[in-house]
């Protein structure tokens, strides 16, 4: 709900939005490479494509179906889903929980690692969801913490830090990842229980979205983000199996500046009349008399 009353907005997910600015070359040569990874380990799937038309609907639907298909083969999702076990796992170690018997050595190893690493961030929120009104964005950091000790220029540093947990590799990301946490660190708190829409109905949730809820009544789910650094935010690298763990200073002023970039440059995808015909009823001797 907008904090200033009204209907239900839709707003893009914080990843989604910073998309806008990311060079994808290396990503779509990627997903290249799966495809054909996984049609050489199922060869039926080539067989299934003979007889579609890729321009038709149907035959862009059912190709799209293959090719994840395929992908989802060449065990592309691997890492992902890898992803997803360490940060359940790093959440049980920063709630002092202990690991679950199914944790692997590998498991072990790498939060041994994580645990080694982020020994001087005393952690004050997990998981915490934000909206940022003002670029039409929400989404939810890993973490908030608390740090005191050399900052990224070597003096001293101490405060409260949006940090976030990376699996993949940093190499290339550098940018994306400090507008993402530049993004949080502008955030508001929201409370999506205070206006819950119930997704499994579709009627109630079209009756939700038309809605209309007062002023004041709608303001109740903000709430201020507590106190956080807005020029530095913390990613947390950990490379699963790998036993390693690093720990990055976030440039959150560049990632700002790139942030609202990326809202100008979504905002111009939908500008209209770029292109315009010539005018009509010309005929060509007027335009060689």
């Amino acid at each position: 709900m907008p904090k200033s009353g009204g209907k239900p907005r839709a707003l893009t997910r914080t990843t989604t939005f910073i998309d806008a600015i990311e060079d994808k070359s290396a990503l779509t040569a990627w997903g290249k490479r799966m495809v054909l990874v996984g049609a050489a380990t199922q060869p039926s799937l080539l067989d299934r494509t003979r007889d579609l038309d890729p321009a038709s609907y149907e035959g862009k639907s059912t190709l799209n179906s293959l090719a994840e298909r395929a992908v989802q083969l060449a065990g592309a999702h691997t890492k992902r889903e890898r992803g997803t076990h360490l940060h359940a796992l790093s959440e049980r170690v920063d709630q002092g929980e202990e690991l679950p018997a199914s944790a692997s050595a590998a498991d072990l190893a790498d939060m041994a690692a994580y645990k080694v690493s982020t020994v001087a961030l005393d952690v004050v929120a997990v998981e915490t969801f934000v909206v940022v009104p003002e670029l039409g964005v929400a989404g939810t950091f890993d973490r908030m913490v608390r740090y005191s000790g050399p900052g990224p220029d070597g003096e001293r540093i101490e405060g409260q830090f949006i940090a976030d947990l990376k699996t993949g590799s940093v190499e290339y990301g550098g940018l994306k990842m400090a507008s993402q946490l530049a993004v949080y660190a502008h955030g508001e708190l929201y409370d999506p229980t205070r206006f819950p829409a119930d997704l499994s109905d579709a009627k109630a949730f079209a009756r939700w979205k038309k809605s209309d809820v007062p002023a004041g009544e709608a303001a109740s789910a903000y709430g201020p983000l507590p106190p956080v650094n807005q020029d530095w935010g913390i990613v947390i690298h950990l490379p699963a199996g790998q036993a390693e763990c690093t720990l990055y200073w976030a440039d959150l002023r560049l990632g700002w500046t790139a942030a609202k970039l990326a809202g100008e440059v979504r905002a111009m995808r939908g500008a209209k009349g770029a292109l315009q015909k010539f005018a009509p009823n010309v005929a060509f001797s007027d335009l060689i008399a």
